[in-house]
C-alpha cells in the first residue's frame, strides 16, 4: 500500500490487485527491452539514464539503431523511426518496447503501420505524450499498453518515487487500484469500459482513422494536456461531439491540463469549462486525476484493457477488471 500527499488535501491511496491476461505479456526479470524513439529527437544521457534504471530493476535492455537520430526535430526520418519500432516488434527476444520520449511525429508511423501487424506482434508499448498515438493504435488492436513514464523521468527520479515503483509493478503484471479524494465538479456513477485515452490533441487528431480510440465500444475514455489554450481544447470536445463517437463513452478521466492561459471565455480555468459541456452527457466524469505531464502526478495507465470507474461523495475508485498477470 503506498500513500502520497496531493494538494488541497487530496490524496491518492494506491492498493495492488490481481486479474486476467489478455493479450501482450508483462515481463519477468531478465526480460529484454527495447528503447526506441518514434517521436522527437533525444540524447545519449536521457537514454542511458532510464536504462540504468529499468537495469536496476532487473531488465536487460537493447537500443534501437535509429533511437539517437536527428532529422529535422525527429529522431530520424520516417522510415528510420518506423524501423525500430518494426524490429522491437518482430525481435523474439524484445518483451515490450519503452518510448525515449514524446514530442511530435509518432502519428507519422501509422499511416504505414497496420492494425494486423499490432495483433501479429502483441507486446506492450510504454510512453505517453505523443505516445498516445501508438497506445490507442495498440488500443485499436485489441492489445495492452502503458500510459505511462519514459526514459527522462525514470533518469530524473533514478525509478525510486511512487509514480516509478507503481510502473514497475505494473510492468510485472501488478496492477494498482486508485482511490482519489473526491473533486467538487466530479459527477456521481459507475462505468465499465475498455480504458483508453492519452493526450487529448494527439488522439483528436486521429480522428477518421483506424486508430481512432473512439471507435471502440463501451470506453473510460481519459485525458490530459499541456500548452493547449482553454478555446482549443473546447474546439476538440466539439469536434469528438460531432463525430458521435461520443456514444461509446461510459465514463470520462479528467488528468492534468497545464501550461495554458486563463481565465478564457468566462471560464476561471480548464476544468470549469470542461465541466459546462461534460455535465450535459449524463456518465461519470472525474477531475483532477494524476496522470499528465509532470510526472510526479502522472501514474500509470494499463490502455486497451477493461476496468470500472465508480464515482462516489467518498472519491473515486478505478479498478481493473481484467489485464493482471494470469499465474
Amino acid at each position: 500500500m503506498y500513500l502520497c500527499g496531493m494538494k488541497k488535501g487530496y490524496f491518492l491511496l494506491i492498493l495492488l490487485s490481481w486479474t486476467f491476461s489478455v493479450t501482450a505479456q508483462f515481463l519477468h526479470k531478465g526480460d529484454t527491452i527495447a528503447i526506441i524513439s518514434p517521436s522527437s529527437a533525444t540524447d545519449t544521457a536521457t537514454i542511458n539514464g532510464g536504462i540504468r534504471t529499468l537495469e536496476q530493476w532487473g531488465y536487460h535492455c537493447v537500443i534501437g539503431k535509429n533511437a539517437l537520430n536527428d532529422y529535422h526535430g525527429f529522431a530520424g526520418t520516417i522510415e528510420e523511426r518506423l524501423s525500430d519500432l518494426l524490429w522491437a516488434l518482430r525481435e523474439p527476444s524484445v518483451k515490450a518496447i519503452m518510448c525515449s520520449r514524446g514530442g511530435d511525429g509518432a502519428a507519422h508511423l501509422l499511416s504505414r503501420l497496420s492494425l494486423d501487424t499490432l495483433r501479429q506482434y502483441p507486446k506492450m508499448i510504454i510512453g505517453f505524450s505523443d505516445i498516445t498515438a501508438l497506445l490507442c493504435a495498440e488500443a485499436r488492436a485489441g492489445v495492452k499498453g502503458i500510459h505511462g513514464s519514459m526514459c527522462h523521468a525514470l533518469k530524473t527520479y533514478e525509478g525510486n518515487d511512487t509514480v516509478s515503483q507503481t510502473l514497475r509493478r505494473m510492468l510485472q503484471g501488478d496492477l494498482p487500484t486508485y482511490r482519489i479524494a473526491p473533486h467538487p465538479l466530479n459527477i456521481e456513477g459507475r462505468a465499465e469500459g475498455i480504458v483508453v485515452g492519452g493526450n487529448l490533441s494527439v488522439y483528436n487528431d486521429l480522428a477518421g482513422s483506424d486508430f481512432d480510440p473512439l471507435l471502440l465500444k463501451d470506453i473510460i475514455l481519459f485525458m490530459e494536456d499541456t500548452d493547449e489554450g482553454m478555446s482549443k481544447v473546447d474546439r476538440m470536445l466539439h469536434n469528438m461531439e460531432m463525430r458521435g463517437l461520443l456514444s461509446n463513452v461510459r465514463g470520462i478521466i479528467v488528468g492534468q491540463f497545464n501550461k495554458y492561459k486563463h481565465p478564457e471565455n468566462g471560464f476561471d480555468d480548464m476544468y470549469a469549462m470542461l465541466h459546462e459541456y461534460l455535465r450535459h452527457y449524463n456518465i461519470p466524469v472525474c477531475y483532477d486525476f494524476p496522470v499528465g505531464h509532470a510526472h510526479l502526478r502522472n501514474f500509470p495507465l494499463l490502455t486497451g484493457v477493461k476496468a470500472t470507474l465508480e464515482i462516489t461523495p467518498n472519491g473515486i475508485i478505478l479498478r481493473y477488471t481484467e489485464g493482471a498477470r494470469k499465474n
